[in-house]
């Protein structure tokens, strides 16, 4: 699978002490209809490299609880200080009403050579209370760096469910004399529960990829359905090409996306598979299904030709980019 989108759970916390100051400001653009964070400097940084005493940091900006590729936006890598200068302006195309709903999530990462990033340290600003006509809110202001609560906060945050059903079915073709492969089938059924993340709008759709193949031919998705918080889907996706040694190196990934203008925003996703860490004796970010799924995968492999039916509760995901 090609790298993974480096999202605000990817990165390396905790390694780090985290220590220093940001200075950045934040202001909202009527006449564009947009955020502007302004990130100027950093002072007294952390070392991630403890022999130069020196790291190559940039700075992050997520607005949450959309924490996917459209949500995140950063600076440039500053090398070798542990005071970078930035003076970059982050833009975010956003409506005013849609920012009360969110928090602005500033994290600042070192980014080694062979870019790793590891965490040194973080602000968060909740907007539903912030003064935008305040001259002074619009000033630059230090800020000092917080270690990570958010994977916590965050995983406990309450995406919605899926109700699914999967079958694997070892042999579609009886009485042919080669052995055929098998198929897995994929039973969307409903979600419950979904986040709003604009106002009471939602549109979603679930997206389907077998990993670890991320082209375009693994992904199957079901139509969109709008205004409801409950959507049903009724949606059933094929996958061929199963051999029984493929149950344990590949892994379901469903994800819920709300589909508004041009965009797609990440709601939660499943990853249904056994969770061992590993694909093909590589270890992979992805194969990190929850005990829950872990079950609804075993109870299919173990009970071929059997509809197998859950409700699990979605979650953050670490999505794969998608390979051409």
């Amino acid at each position: 699978v090609s790298g993974s989108v480096m999202s605000v759970y990817s990165g390396d916390f905790g390694n780090l002490e985290v220590k220093g100051n940001i200075q950045f400001a934040i202001d909202y653009v009527d006449s564009l209809k947009e955020l502007h964070v302004f990130v100027a400097q950093c002072k007294d940084l952390a070392a991630a490299d403890i022999k130069k005493q020196l790291s190559d940091p940039y700075v992050k900006t997520y607005l949450l609880p959309d924490k996917g590729e459209m949500g995140k936006k950063k600076t440039l890598v500053v090398k070798k200080t542990l005071n970078p200068v930035y003076n970059e302006i982050l833009r975010y195309k956003v409506e005013k009403q849609i920012l009360k709903t969110q928090k602005l999530n500033v994290s600042v990462w070192h980014r080694d050579t062979f870019k790793r990033n590891s965490f040194l340290g973080e602000v968060e600003l909740d907007l539903e209370t912030w003064d935008w006509e305040s001259k002074q809110n619009k000033q630059l202001k230090w800020y000092p760096l917080k270690r990570k609560t958010a994977p916590v906060a965050l995983e406990a945050e309450n995406r919605g469910e899926m109700k699914l059903a999967l079958q694997y079915v070892p042999e579609p073709i009886p009485g042919k004399k080669l052995p055929t492969t098998g198929e897995v089938h994929i039973w969307v059924k409903e979600c419950l529960d979904l986040p709003l993340l604009r106002g009471n709008h939602l549109n979603s759709f679930v997206k389907c990829t077998i990993l670890p193949d991320t082209s375009r031919k693994s992904r199957q998705k079901t139509r969109a359905v709008g205004k409801t918080t409950n959507p049903v889907f009724n949606h059933t996706m094929v996958y061929d090409g199963f051999r029984p040694e493929d149950l344990t190196e590949a892994c379901v990934e469903l994800t819920v996306w709300d589909h508004y203008k041009l965009t797609n925003q990440f709601l939660g996703g499943l990853r249904i598979g056994f969770g061992t860490g590993k694909s093909h004796g590589t270890e992979v970010d992805w194969m990190d299904s929850t005990s829950e799924e872990v079950a609804l995968w075993e109870k299919m492999v173990n009970s071929p030709n059997t509809w197998i039916e859950a409700t699990l509760p979605l979650r953050m995901l670490l999505i794969a980019k998608i390979s051409k």
